[in-house]
């Protein structure tokens, strides 16, 4: 297919594709998508390798978050029956972060609900911190705590923060059909504001949120744009009690040319298959592998992921490898420095798309499940780990 001989070329280079080509990715048929995955890999492996970078979540505030973020179980007036609970003390986040490294994570990532962290706040995150380093002082930490506010990435930054992560999850056009409390330019200026101050920018999406495939391109765009380092990709968990349980838009097929069109925006950024892949990749988690180069091990904020013995299992059979801690994660001329703002961009590789971007994405794209097929019975509520009597599940 010449579409994706293209593509191939311009992710080896490095180029940015445009959007009409970013469009074409999604509105193939299923005929062809082991073609896409095959091409989406000879891109990823130019890059990673067959390596698998692993992250672990330590939730550290649950739940009674002030925001309407209609996708989130964690919102204001939710009523789903998830877990929630005040900050947890350093020692107890150390001990779930620990869980997590045992199993092979190479990054921990410290989450809090909430709009933003007051100063008070980010001197608990410090204090965390300490502590997962006084027991790994090699450990990667990235830190979600909402938008931010001045000198707030700074100071996480000494703490020995090495990343920080807020979502742009969906496209600026449409961002305020999903959240009304916050707009998307807030989190645009987060993201900007943590690289700036040397962490490293981690950003990424919520498919399946009923956006169409131009939002799609343009909230990767959007990513590619502020030039971030990690792209989580997370597959909306719709679940009961919150405004979007009805949403079943996505099969596996779906959610594969999803990862894929990432990657080739995206060639050389770490690409995270994230929340929801259980639930719509289902049997053809496998063959995200091909595309993306992390995961998250075990379960996820509010909703339970497979155990970490069948990630770790299902990285072997793959033929993948896990991350060695001693490995660096992004390609050499991505390292160094992660978050000056002076990288270049090879090829076209400016972000502008200047393709015509005309394409509708309809093709032959994704069949819509209906309620009758929906899976709604694999939606598990996180009941264990940090907050619990009950161990995490790395």
């Amino acid at each position: 297919m010449d579409l994706l001989n293209t593509l191939v070329d311009k992710g080896l280079r490095r180029e940015t594709p445009t959007r009409a080509e970013a469009l074409a990715v999604l509105a193939t048929g299923d005929d062809d998508l082991l073609d896409v995955v095959a091409a989406a890999g000879k891109v990823r492996r130019r890059w990673f390798g067959r390596r698998v970078k692993l992250n672990y979540l330590v939730n550290l505030k649950s739940g009674l978050c002030p925001e309407d973020c209609s996708y989130c179980s964690q919102r204001l007036g939710s009523k789903a029956e998830v877990l929630t609970y005040t900050w947890l003390k350093p020692g107890q986040a150390a001990a779930a972060a620990e869980a997590g490294v045992a199993g092979g994570a190479k990054r921990v990532c410290l989450v809090a609900s909430g709009r933003g962290p007051t100063g008070r706040d980010v001197e608990r995150v410090a204090d965390t911190i300490a502590a997962i380093k006084e027991r790994d002082t090699d450990v990667e930490i990235c830190v979600c705590l909402g938008l931010l506010s001045e000198g707030q990435a700074a100071r996480l930054r000494e703490a020995g923060a090495h990343a920080y992560n807020h979502n742009l999850n969906t496209a600026e056009a449409v961002y305020g059909d999903i959240c009304t409390t916050h707009g998307f330019a807030d989190r645009v200026d987060t993201v900007q504001r943590a690289r700036a101050e040397g962490l490293s920018a981690c950003s990424g999406l919520i498919a399946g949120m009923g956006e169409t495939d131009q939002d799609l391109v343009d909230v990767v765009f959007a990513l590619r744009e502020l030039d971030v380092d990690s792209v989580p990709v997370n597959f909306l968990i719709p679940f009961t009690g919150t405004p979007m349980a009805g949403e079943w838009a996505l099969t596996p097929q779906r959610c594969l040319r999803i990862l894929a069109m990432v990657r080739f925006v995206c060639p050389d950024i770490e690409v995270r298959v994230a929340g929801g892949r259980e639930i719509h990749l289902r049997t053809l988690q496998p063959l995200a592998l091909h595309i993306a180069n992390a995961i998250f091990l075990g379960d996820y904020l509010t909703s339970e992921g497979q155990a970490g013995k069948a990630d770790l299992d299902m990285i072997t059979d793959a033929g993948f490898e896990v991350e060695e801690r001693d490995a660096a994660t992004l390609p050499e001329h991505r390292r160094d420095p992660v978050a000056a703002g002076d990288r270049v961009l090879d090829g076209d590789g400016d972000g502008d798309g200047d393709g015509d971007g005309d394409g509708d994405g309809d093709g032959d794209g994704p069949v819509r499940e209906t309620a009758g097929s929906a899976r709604a019975d694999l939606v598990a509520v996180r009941r264990r780990g940090a907050g619990t009597d009950l161990p995490p599940n790395a």
